[in-house]
Parts: structure tokens; C-alpha cells; sequence
């Protein structure tokens, strides 16, 4: 049994932890969503058409997607501090480098920051599950998905800081000056972080003690947790980078309206995040869960069914609210499931969160474009959110 005088310090070093997780979500927010503002910039810049504009996104997907692979390996074998300051290190070498030159080392800078984004993504978010205790919620369990809904409260505001930024640093020929202060921040901020204690790799004993892959795939909640991490953030996804295309296709306003859309979603589940504590103080986990994806599930519908503007601001503004916690409420039940084994798990499961913005939205534009309507397009995310509120009725 620890020592108080050890626990205090166990405590003081896990504050340390969280607010250092926290503040490293800014410029993760900020570097997630920097292609949308910067990409009609980097299309004048480099002269590209629009197959080579989509080869960034395709390129920060697939590097993504290889960083969340690699972050299992490195978080099962070496612990957190690897994959946490590697990935603080290559997002800042690819955005310090994104404005630098051709088109060439501009697939590259985004490689890489993509490549330290899906390094950052689970191991920031799985660390502060396992160590986010304490935070004044009802329960254990409620007091991980409080820690991982503000952590994930700090991702939305760079998200929405990085739009603006973009915008006035460009007007304003700074834009330059703006990368490459999140660069030297990111910089900093690894540096900063070097000699904190994070918690220990998994020992040869726990690794033993975890269940093997083919017993757990055995297990209904194993596939149920897959379904959730793909189907949430494809339908997250696919409703913010939709909705403004939606409005202009509806002819509801001009493009100016068309391009504010996706503020109100964003603006609204980074809010829903900031009150997540607020919540679970007074709500179970498993009601916030059904509510939220009922609710959601209903903005989505009075988006697509109203015939006004309002409605359709209305019904974004109650979507983005419904999803806020559906995320951080997930990866919180992960950890609190598997304990340890959630650092290789995790790997699969943020995966599969990766692969579903990839596939849903993606989805939405052939539907549209096979049947000339994005309405139905975008019955997909409101038929994803469905499902889950169907899944989460089940005790699991």
C-alpha cells in the first residue's frame, strides 16, 4: 500500500499530466481541421486541381492511420512518453514545413503531422482516461468521461480557433508566422513535458493477465465498441462537413450562410464538451449515452425535414449539443473496461475512429450524387446515429 506522501505525489504528478494532455489538444484541434481553411490557399500556392487537393486528405488519413497503429505498439511495449512527445515532435516538423515549398514537401509536411496526429489522438486521450480520476463526478467511471470530455473540449476550440486564425493571418500575410508558431509551441511543450512521470509500460505479468484477441473477440462488447468508434465519429464527421453544402444546395442562403454552417455544429459540441462535467455530476452515464444519441438522432432530422433556416440552425445547434459527449463518454467506458489492455485495444478501436470520417462523409457524397439529392445522402449519419441509440439501449 503507497504512502500518503507517495499518493500526493502520484496526484500532483497525474495534475501535471492532465493539464499538459489538455493544453497539447489545442494545437491537435488546430492541425485535425487546418486543411478545410487552408486548402482554397495551398490550391492557389501550388496550382493544384482538385485530385491533388484531395491527395492531402488522403495523405493525412492514411498517415494517421499508421501513427494510431504504431501508438498500440509503442504504448503496450514503452508506456505513453514515446508516443506522446513523438507525436507532439512530428506535428510540429510538418506544420513548420507545410508553407515552405513545393508540392512535393507540402504531401510530406502533412504526412507528417498526420502521422503525429494519430499518435497523439488515442495515447492523449487513453492516458487521460486511465489517470483522470478526481474530477468531483458521481463515479469512478463518470469521473474518466468528464476528464476526456474537457480534454476533448480543448481539441474544439483549436478547431475553431484554427478557422479564424487561418482567415485573418492570411489577410493579413502572416499565415507564415502562424504555422510556425505552432510549430515552436508544439516545440516547448514536448520539451516541457519530457521529465514528467508518466504512468509505467505494461510489465511482462499484466501483459499475461490480458485476455488474448480471439477470447476477447468472444466477447458481444469487444464488437459493440467497434461499432460505437466507427459509427460516431463517421456521423460526427459527415454532418459537420455536409451541412453547409446542404444549406446552399437547398437554397436557403448564399454561400456566405453556407460556409458559417459548420461554426454552429462545431461551436455547439465544443460547448456540450466544455459543460460534459457539469453533466455527469447529475446524469448516469448510460442515460447521457441514450439521450445524447435520441437527441442527436432528432437534430439530424430537423435539419434534413425543416424548411426554413432557423430550423436547419436550430437542428445543427441541437446535433452538435446531443454529440458532445458521446465521444469522451466512449473512450472513458474503454479504459474503465479493460483497464491496461484498453493501450493495445485502443489501437483497433481509434482505427476504426479514424477509418469511419473517412468512410461516412465519403458515403453521403455518392449517395448524393447517385440519387441527385444530398438529403438522402445524409439520411446515413442520421441512420448511424440510430443504430447507436439502439446499441446503447442494451446494458453492456
Amino acid at each position: 500500500m503507497a504512502s500518503p506522501q507517495a499518493e500526493l505525489s502520484q496526484s500532483s504528478s497525474n495534475r501535471k499530466l492532465i493539464l499538459a494532455g489538455q493544453i497539447a489538444f489545442l494545437p491537435t484541434g488546430i492541425l485535425t481541421t487546418l486543411l478545410g481553411p487552408m486548402l482554397p490557399i495551398l490550391i492557389a500556392r501550388w496550382a493544384m486541381n482538385d485530385t491533388q487537393a484531395g491527395n492531402l486528405f488522403l495523405v493525412q488519413f492514411l498517415a494517421s492511420l499508421v501513427g494510431v497503429q504504431l501508438s498500440g505498439v509503442l504504448l503496450a511495449r514503452w508506456g505513453f512518453r514515446p508516443a506522446f512527445l513523438s507525436g507532439l515532435l512530428l506535428m510540429a516538423g510538418g506544420v513548420a514545413t507545410l508553407y515552405m515549398g513545393s508540392l512535393g514537401l507540402g504531401l510530406a509536411s502533412v504526412a507528417a503531422y498526420g502521422l503525429g496526429l494519430g499518435l497523439i489522438v488515442p495515447t492523449d486521450n487513453l492516458l487521460i482516461a486511465e489517470i483522470g480520476t478526481g474530477w468531483g463526478a458521481s463515479s469512478r467511471a463518470s469521473s474518466r468521461a468528464s476528464a476526456v470530455s474537457l480534454l476533448n473540449f480543448f481539441w474544439g476550440v483549436g478547431a475553431v480557433f484554427c478557422s479564424l486564425m487561418v482567415a485573418w493571418t492570411a489577410a493579413h500575410k502572416l499565415l507564415p508566422f502562424f504555422l510556425g508558431a505552432v510549430a515552436l509551441f508544439l516545440v516547448l511543450l514536448a520539451l516541457a513535458m519530457r521529465n514528467l512521470l508518466f504512468p509505467a509500460a505494461e510489465t511482462s505479468a499484466e501483459s499475461s493477465a490480458s485476455s488474448s484477441w480471439r477470447e476477447l473477440a468472444k466477447s458481444p462488447a469487444i464488437w459493440l465498441f467497434a461499432t460505437v468508434f466507427f459509427l460516431y465519429p463517421g456521423a460526427e464527421t459527415a454532418v459537420g462537413g455536409w451541412v453547409g453544402s446542404y444549406v446552399s444546395r437547398i437554397g436557403l442562403r448564399g454561400a456566405a450562410m453556407a460556409s458559417m454552417m459548420p461554426a454552429f455544429f462545431w461551436s455547439a459540441l465544443t460547448v456540450g464538451r466544455g459543460l460534459g462535467t457539469a453533466c455527469l455530476r447529475h446524469f448516469p452515464e448510460r442515460r447521457v449515452l441514450r439521450a445524447g444519441c435520441a437527441a442527436g438522432a432528432a437534430g439530424i432530422a430537423l435539419m434534413l425535414w425543416t424548411p426554413t433556416l432557423p430550423g436547419v440552425i436550430g437542428g445543427a445547434l441541437v446535433t452538435g449539443l446531443s454529440f458532445a459527449m458521446l465521444y469522451p463518454i466512449t473512450v472513458a467506458r474503454l479504459s474503465e473496461r479493460f483497464g491496461i489492455g484498453a493501450r493495445s485495444i485502443g489501437a483497433v478501436m481509434f482505427s476504426l475512429a479514424t477509418m469511419g470520417p473517412a468512410v461516412i462523409p465519403w458515403m453521403v457524397g455518392v449517395i448524393s450524387h447517385a440519387t441527385g439529392n444530398l438529403r438522402a445522402g445524409l439520411l446515413l449519419p442520421l441512420g448511424a446515429t440510430v443504430i447507436l441509440f439502439l446499441i446503447h439501449l442494451f446494458e453492456w
